[in-house]
């Protein structure tokens, strides 16, 4: 079970280094200035890849709890 704590410890940070790049692209995107429609395009985009992330990181914590559960 300790491969399976492994991998959603990866997992979980792979997700986690996700969210942190959502993050820091929505504040360079606010320091640019951009125009009210450009800003709702290029954020519907990080919408998306944060709710990625967000799976990401959750699946990966789901997997850490079972490999607890189960040593």
């Amino acid at each position: 079970m300790d491969i399976l704590i492994i991998a959603g410890a990866v997992l979980s940070l792979i997700g986690l280094i996700g969210l942190i790049y959502c993050i820091v692209s929505a504040l360079r995107a606010r320091k640019q200035g951009l125009s009210d429609e450009e800003m709702r395009v290029l954020l519907r985009g990080l919408v998306a890849w944060n709710m990625g992330a967000l799976f990401t990181s959750i699946l990966g914590l789901m997997m850490v709890v079972s490999g607890i559960f189960l040593s």
